[in-house]
């Protein structure tokens, strides 16, 4: 039913905790497959995929997008989710996308999903994390708060532009506010 797309930077402390937390996904059968998409040349996170029963995806691209790109081509789910690493999803996460995907089909009508940031208790708050909260009320969500989508509406919007900065940022526009809509579930950065 959904793949899960995870770009990571070869940090396995982040990409360990998004993979946690996706456990009872997996055993209630809404994820099929897991992608850890990588550029860093160390392995670590080839490791990580190969314990935890992921596909790994070298990316030859340096950017965000790049990687973002190459997980949904590889992805072979009706459905696509992808979270960045670090990315911790709240308890109930599991229901409410079964029923946004349910909902989405039954209506026959193109929305995506995002989930509502939540800051992590436990991390120091910066002028920056101001400004990134301003910006979420201001323009929408932003590229961490992960996407939920089905994948012939990501092909038919373009999906990830590869090369593009800010490539998140571009597809959350390219959606637009009436044709996305904000998940309950909270996710919650770690790390």
């Amino acid at each position: 039913m959904l793949s899960v797309i995870i770009p990571t930077e070869g940090v396995e402390q982040t990409a360990v905790a998004t993979l946690a937390a996706l456990v009872p996904g997996a055993a209630a059968g809404i994820i099929k497959e897991v992608l850890l998409v990588d550029s860093s040349p160390n392995g670590v996170i080839e490791r990580v995929a190969d314990v935890a029963g992921c596909r790994f995806i070298g990316c030859d691209g340096s950017s965000q997008g790049a990687a973002l790109a190459a997980g949904a081509l590889e992805a072979r789910s009706p459905w696509l989710m992808f979270l960045p690493a670090g990315a911790v999803l709240e308890t109930g996460w599991i229901e409410e996308t079964t029923q946004f995907i349910q909902a989405v089909a039954a209506s026959g009508r193109d929305r995506a999903a995002v989930f509502r940031y939540s800051r992590s208790p436990y991390a120091d708050t910066g002028f920056r994390d101001v400004l990134r909260s301003v910006a979420r009320k201001l323009a929408g969500p932003l590229g961490d708060q992960g996407l939920l989508i089905a994948r012939d509406h990501y092909d038919r919007i373009g999906g990830y532009p590869p090369q593009a900065r800010r490539s998140e940022a571009r597809l959350l526009r390219r959606l637009g506010r009436s044709s996305r809509t904000l998940l309950r579930s909270r996710i919650v950065m770690v790390g």
